[in-house]
């Protein structure tokens, strides 16, 4: 570039002929001449054409980047999973080379789309303990074998960016409750504003600019942790853009390949350790040090979670005659009393617990179902109904919930029910558990079937036993020598014939 300076300043300032700058720079003439007329202030060089490794593969990758592109975003390959399908057809170049195709491919479709691909943005910064922001996501795992489509909580501190993503079957509010309390807990305490999209579970009803109308159970969700809920505009995810992009960023990390594990907890338990794990291994960007460094440093400026908060969704339904609760397509038993009557149905993400009078009933492990093909199920729990086989027993014989009985209660059963009566002496031993604790019941029909007298006193008998902490087993009795039979009598019936004798006298 200098060179060229020179020359156009000898030729064009001080009249120089070409000659003369042939002689004094080597330069041929023809160059000279090319680089005068050219009028260019700089040399510029034309880049050759060489063959690249990538050629043979370039229409497969611009096939797969068109197929691609017509993928919904979160099902889309990168260019690292393209680059590894690539060298398994035999391709032996560089990621780079892929990459550097990709970016070119993507800029020609852009420029024939007429769109930037890119949109322009303001870079945020958060005080210590100032904000968090929430997302959901869509990702898939095995459990248990199965291939299940997972809704996924990410919660990440806007300061020090450290993130929890935490694995639910659905996307209701009871899950946002529980993924926001496991939130608090792992990273340390609750931050004074929390940044959400208008997720259902959070608003009810978008208003003019930024007011929403709050669920009314998320708004006592928030009051409970004392933070302020703020709402992004609609369709605007860069306002929340760090918990977006970790939203990308999870699925290389954690969801490729797909992990595999037996239930949803483990999945869980393993997401919260990778997590914090990578909080070590992830340099901030913004601030020295790695997640881990800043985030032990903004603990300090969040509040403490306290308790945790009772998200639960309340629901009114009413007990069939059948003692049963309809919900989610499943069906759950109830208490006999409170047949025909309407009873609150709390619903937790594991459990629902089912309540009435100022008193909660009973509980039940939830049954979550995503094949809508499979009918509904029945839990039952044969204890609820003791009070109905007491005034009908036989239907004790064929009662679909005593199926799930204990074992020995079963063999008691299937004993009694060979003799007469059986049916009541069976109810009355079952009766013993709404008064006394139900393990001692089952300990003693096991030792009564072990000691072959399987009947309701023997059984009563060693109940009171084990209630008292008297010994089960008597002690053989030691008779003393006195008692010892020395002669065995022998049966003799002609003594009796002489009671018919003529001669003898007997009593009138």
């Amino acid at each position: 570039m200098a060179l060229l300076s020179v020359i156009r300043r000898w030729h064009f300032r001080e009249g120089m002929p070409i000659r003369e700058i042939e002689r004094r720079t080597g330069l041929s003439r023809n160059t000279i001449r090319k680089y005068l007329r050219a009028g260019t202030v700089e040399p510029k060089f034309k880049v050759p054409d060489r063959p690249s490794k990538l050629d043979p593969f370039a229409e497969k990758l611009s096939t797969w980047l068109r197929i691609e592109a017509g993928k919904s975003r979160k099902q889309r390959r990168t260019a690292k999973q393209m680059h590894a399908d690539l060298v398994v057809l035999g391709y032996d170049g560089s990621y780079g080379r892929v990459a550097a195709f990709v970016r070119a491919w993507k800029a020609d479709r852009h420029r024939e789309q007429q769109t930037s691909g890119r949109g322009t943005f303001v870079p945020l910064v958060f005080a210590p303990g100032e904000a968090f922001q929430f997302d959901w996501s869509e990702d898939w795992a095995l459990l248990a074998g199965e291939r299940t489509k997972l809704q996924v909580a990410h919660s990440k501190l806007s300061h020090s960016r450290a993130f929890i993503v935490r694995a639910y079957l659905l996307q209701t509010h009871e899950m946002l409750f529980d993924a926001l309390t496991q939130a608090f807990r792992v990273l340390g305490g609750v931050p004074q504003r929390g940044i959400f999209d208008n997720m259902k579970t959070a608003v009810d009803r978008i208003g003019t600019g930024k007011a929403r109308q709050i669920n009314a159970r998320f708004a006592a969700m928030a009051s409970h942790y004392l933070f302020e809920p703020e709402f992004c505009n609609p369709a605007s995810g860069w306002e929340k853009g760090q918990v977006e992009k970790n939203v990308q960023d999870a699925r290389r990390r954690l969801w490729q390949p797909l992990p595999s594990f037996p239930d949803i907890n483990t999945l869980n338990a393993w997401l919260e350790e990778r997590c914090i794990e990578q909080w070590g291994q992830i340099q901030h960007g913004g601030l020295p040090g790695t997640i881990a460094d800043v985030h032990a440093d903004e603990v300090a400026s969040l509040m403490p979670p306290g308790h945790p908060f009772d998200g639960f969704v309340e629901h009114t339904k009413r007990v069939s005659p059948t003692c049963l609760i309809h919900f989610e397509r499943n069906r759950y038993s109830v208490p006999a009393s409170f047949a025909n009557r309407p009873v609150s149905l709390r619903v937790y993400p594991e459990r629902i617990v089912i309540a009435a009078e100022g008193r909660v009933l009973c509980q039940h492990a939830r049954i979550i179902e995503r094949s809508h093909h499979l009918p509904g199920r029945t839990i039952y729990d044969w204890r609820h109904y003791l009070a109905v086989i007491q005034r009908k027993p036989g239907a004790l014989r064929n009662g679909a919930p005593f199926t799930e009985m204990p074992e020995a209660f079963r063999q008691l059963q299937e004993h009694l029910l060979k003799h007469p009566g059986g049916d009541r002496e069976m109810v009355e031993i079952l009766a013993l558990v709404l008064q006394h604790d139900e393990q001692a019941v089952l300990c003693a029909v096991e030792l009564a079937l072990e000691a072959g007298v399987a009947t309701k006193t023997h059984i009563l008998n060693l109940l009171h036993r084990l209630i008292d902490g008297k010994a089960i087993s008597v002690a053989a009795i030691d008779a003393p020598q006195a008692l010892d039979l020395q002669r065995e009598p022998k049966a003799n019936v002609e003594r009796y014939d002489t009671l018919r004798g003529k001669d003898l006298r007997h009593a009138s």
